[in-house]
């Protein structure tokens, strides 16, 4: 399974999700201005990346499926 280019993706695209969601709480830990700035834009990418890595998810099982 580690081979397939599609579980690959999906890897990646949920290691992205992390690091958003990591650079968010710290962003929200650090609080001030920088916080004030930044918080609602990266959650905003974070829901988009959990997004694409749902369907990808989802798309993987149907493939695999069928």
């Amino acid at each position: 399974m580690t081979k397939d280019p599609l579980f690959i993706v999906i890897a990646v695209v949920m290691l992205g999700v992390v690091g958003i969601l990591l650079f968010g709480i710290g962003s929200f830990a650090k609080g001030g201005e920088f916080n004030k700035k930044h918080a609602n834009r990266a959650m905003r990418w974070r829901i988009g990346a959990q997004f694409v890595a749902v369907l990808l998810i989802l798309l993987f099982v149907w493939l695999r499926r069928s």
